[in-house]
């Protein structure tokens, strides 16, 4: 069980490098509670994860520090746990790789890359950049900010657990390009709090108002999902009550414990936005992250 392991209770930090602390989430088992059949998937994805912190030594004992980024499918066996990455990360810190910092980021990057890809079982993409890399622009921009709408100060809220009969019909079709900063949910385990900013693009001849897409977001407030899952519940609801022709949700966490998590799911590979898909691109940070 996912309760017995790291997550929500003490763990000291390991003084060697351990792979072993790595846990993985099988993803089956939020989707069956939403009827989502693992080999008829209505989306493509991603989860792009960023690592703030990592660090390790030189050959000769110099501290090397960097930003990890890793890609890995939405389509793999299973997701990693956040907690046991942290650990798994610092893991490296007073490890000893190559003669250089560029020599030592290929081969963590490379250790890095076959453990997760054998927790989550699938190809993980990884990438570590040094503190002085100048990022690009991030490919999420044009979005409407909800809260941010004249009528927004005026809608009555109560709702905080999830819920979905809160999405109206515009009775109106088109794009719909909306996001907002107050997408709140909490961890699975510990019920701790975390913070996202929510992107939404839809294409249909038929779109939910904006009030209630806002209203429906800000439902999420009171459940307890990993990032991934609720980024796949709100895709989820969006695609079976509206059925549009093309659907984008990205959700980007704030950073905890020097990670943050920005998973990416859409009806075509096209939607994504590429700087968060590519493991090479080390991208402007957005409010969250």
């Amino acid at each position: 069980m996912i309760e017995s392991t790291v997550l929500g209770h003490r763990v000291d930090y390991p003084q060697h490098y351990a792979p072993e602390i790595l846990v993985a989430v099988p993803r089956h088992l939020n989707r069956k509670q939403y009827n989502l059949e693992e080999d008829k998937l209505p989306f493509v994805g991603y989860d792009t994860w960023h690592a703030y912190e990592i660090s390790f030594l030189t050959e000769t004992g110099l501290p090397v520090v960097g930003i990890m980024k890793m890609v890995y499918d939405a389509h793999t066996e299973n997701l990693v746990e956040s907690k046991s990455l942290k650990l798994y990360l610092n893991s490296f810190n007073m490890e000893r790789y190559g003669c250089n910092a560029i020599e030592g980021y290929e081969i963590v990057a490379g250790i890095i890359k076959e453990d997760l890809s054998k927790c989550v079982g699938g190809d993980v993409e990884v990438c570590i950049f040094a503190p002085t890399q100048n990022p690009v622009p991030s490919a999420l921009s044009d979005y409407m900010l909800l809260e941010d709408m004249p009528w927004a100060c005026d809608v009555e809220i109560s709702k905080y657990t999830e819920t979905p009969e809160l999405l109206k019909t515009s009775g109106k079709g088109g794009i719909m390009n909306v996001m907002t900063h107050l997408l709140r949910s909490n961890c699975k385990i510990t019920h701790q709090p975390d913070w996202g900013t929510a992107y939404i693009y839809m294409n249909g001849k038929e779109l939910p108002t904006e009030q209630s897409v806002l209203e429906y977001l800000i439902s999420i407030r009171g459940e307890n999902h990993f990032h991934e899952e609720i980024c796949e519940m709100i895709f989820t609801r969006l695609w079976r009550l509206f059925h549009p022709e093309d659907l984008m949700v990205t959700c980007i966490y704030t950073r905890r414990g020097g990670i943050d998590i920005c998973p990416m799911r859409a009806t075509s590979l096209d939607l994504l936005p590429n700087g968060l898909r590519e493991h090479t691109l080390l991208t402007d940070k957005l409010l969250r992250q």
